[in-house]
């Protein structure tokens, strides 16, 4: 995946569980792991907005571009 997602850190830095900001940003912890796993396909701008609002980080601090290019049939 050509974006790295770094959430696990920043939710360390913060003292906060995984539990916690999936209810304060209303998405099951189903879908949150996919999402720190770095399996998701996408996110929708709403979800990073809370994300980044309740965890008091910026969007470049969870998702970074690792300089490659992801063809869209790599699985």
């Amino acid at each position: 995946m050509a974006i790295r997602v770094y959430l696990e850190e920043v939710l360390k830095k913060r003292n906060m569980t995984s539990k916690e900001l999936c209810a304060l940003i209303g998405i099951t912890e189903a879908n949150l792991s996919i999402l720190r796993s770095g399996k998701a396909k996408g996110i929708r701008f709403g979800t990073v907005n809370k994300i980044c609002y309740y965890l008091d980080c910026d969007v470049g601090d969870i998702l970074k571009f690792d300089g490659n290019l992801e063809e869209e049939d790599e699985e």
